[in-house]
């Protein structure tokens, strides 16, 4: 009778380990499934703000070029031939300030009013005018970090879902005149202190957004974003 119960025992007792470890097991692997979850969610939010990032050195870029002389558009270009001379002359920036900016070489001003997106909307400390309008200097929307990066994603041979993935973040960007500011340096940027010496420069406000888009959004909507990161900063460039 004693055996017969010890036997007892053990069934049971073996059956309430193997319900303690298949509970322990599926837990496990409910923790793993959510912390590879947050893994990506969080890489997802690291690329974005890369992305915004990337947006704000576009909107510096873009002022400088203008300043400097903007690139022409090279769909107006024509074949320049096998002389040097001539392929030079066919991609020099258009220095000429008589064409005054924005069709030439000049200091891009606030002359036209931002467009509402939800980049945009998510700076809260835009000055508006009576009619509720903010005058920029560019507002540049729609742009692909994808398409941006796609020659090197080709390059490694990476898979379609990743090319795919990466069409998913989109960059936006606009700039704002502040008016005039002293800056200490030589060059274009607020970064240059190699001199003592104070110059007049143009302060700009940059604005600048990363955006990733749900699967199967089409490449030119930007609306109802997954991710957005708004960033901001102020450049001074010398006049």
């Amino acid at each position: 009778m004693n055996k017969n119960n010890q036997k007892g025992f053990t069934l049971i007792l073996s059956l309430v380990l193997l319900l303690v470890m298949s509970l322990m097991g599926g837990s496990l692997i409910v923790i793993s499934s959510s912390d590879h979850q947050s893994n990506n969610t969080s890489d997802e939010y690291q690329q974005t703000f890369y992305v915004a990032e990337h947006a704000l050195i576009e909107a510096e870029k873009y002022l400088i070029n203008q300043m400097i002389g903007p690139w022409p558009d090279t769909a107006t270009l024509t074949s320049p031939g096998t002389e040097a001379s001539a392929a030079s002359s066919e991609v020099a920036r258009n220095t000429d300030a008589s064409s005054p900016w924005p069709n030439g070489r000049g200091i891009p001003t606030n002359i036209i009013n931002v467009s509402s997106t939800p980049c945009s909307n998510s700076f809260r400390n835009l000055l508006k005018d009576e009619d509720g309008n903010t005058l920029v200097a560019v507002h540049q929307t729609l742009w692909n970090f994808g398409e941006l990066i796609e020659p090197i994603l080709t390059q490694e041979e990476a898979s379609d879902k990743e090319v795919d993935h990466m069409k998913r973040y989109r960059w936006e960007f606009f700039a704002i005149n502040v008016g005039r500011s002293t800056f200490k340096g030589a060059g274009t940027s607020l970064k240059k202190t190699s001199t003592n010496a104070q110059r007049q420069g143009n302060a700009y406000r940059l604005y600048g957004c990363g955006f990733l888009m749900p699967k199967g959004t089409a490449l030119t909507d930007i609306n109802d974003p997954e991710i957005l990161i708004p960033l901001e900063t102020l450049v001074i460039l010398s006049g």
